[in-house]
C-alpha cells in the first residue's frame, strides 16, 4: 500500500477523460436543462390549476345564478299562492335583493306583495316596480322589535290598543295569528 501522486489534469491532455472545467460545464448545462424542464412542468401545473380554478369559479357562479333563479320562481309561486291578484308578475333575485314587477289593482295589494317577499328568508331588500291601477296613500311600515305586540303597535300608531285587529287584517294572509309576530318582521300599519 502506498500513496501515489498524480497531475490532476494530465488525463485530458493524452485524450483520456475530460478536464474538470469541461466536466463542470457539462454538469452545469445538464443542471440548467433539468431546471428548465422543472420550471416548464411547474408552469404547466400552475396553468392547469389556474384553469381548474377558473372553471370552478364559473361553475360556482352558474350554480349561484341557478339558485337565485330558483329563489325568484319560489317567490313568484309564494305570492301567487297567497292569492294576490297581480298581472305580469316578475320577480328577479340577486344576492339577497328581490326585484318585483307587475300590475295590481290597489296600493294595499302592492304593499302586501312587497311585505310577503321581504319577510321571506334570504331576502334583505325588495326593489319595487309594481304598477298600481288605483294609487293610494302609502301605509306606515313597522319592523318588529323584541317586546312588540299588535296591541302595543295599535296603541303606538292609533292611540288605542283595541284597534289591533286593523293591523292584523292589514297583514293577512302573511299573518295567521295576531299573537305570532317575530323580531325583524316588517308589518303594514294602514292609515285609518
Amino acid at each position: 500500500m502506498g500513496v501515489f501522486d498524480f497531475v490532476k489534469d494530465a488525463g485530458a491532455k493524452v485524450g483520456i477523460g475530460e478536464s474538470t472545467t469541461e466536466a463542470e460545464a457539462k454538469a452545469a448545462a445538464e443542471q440548467e436543462a433539468k431546471d428548465s424542464a422543472r420550471e416548464a412542468r411547474a408552469k404547466e401545473v400552475q396553468e392547469r390549476l389556474a384553469k381548474n380554478k377558473a372553471e370552478a369559479a364559473k361553475k360556482a357562479d352558474m350554480k349561484e345564478r341557478m339558485a337565485e333563479a330558483k329563489k325568484a320562481r319560489g317567490l313568484e309561486d309564494f305570492v301567487r299562492g297567497l292569492g294576490f291578484k297581480v298581472d305580469n308578475l316578475d320577480v328577479r333575485f340577486d344576492d339577497g335583493v328581490a326585484e318585483v314587477e307587475g300590475m295590481v289593482a290597489d296600493q294595499e295589494t302592492r304593499e302586501k306583495i312587497i311585505l310577503a317577499i321581504g319577510n321571506t328568508d334570504g331576502v334583505g331588500q325588495v326593489k319595487d316596480a309594481i304598477d298600481v291601477a288605483e294609487p293610494g296613500e302609502m301605509s306606515d311600515m313597522h319592523a318588529v322589535v323584541r317586546g312588540d305586540t299588535l296591541w302595543g303597535l295599535a296603541e303606538k300608531y292609533y292611540g288605542d290598543g283595541h284597534k289591533y285587529p286593523e293591523i292584523f287584517e292589514a297583514n293577512k294572509p302573511m299573518l295567521k295569528d295576531p299573537n305570532k309576530i317575530y323580531v325583524g318582521q316588517v308589518l303594514r300599519i294602514p292609515n285609518l
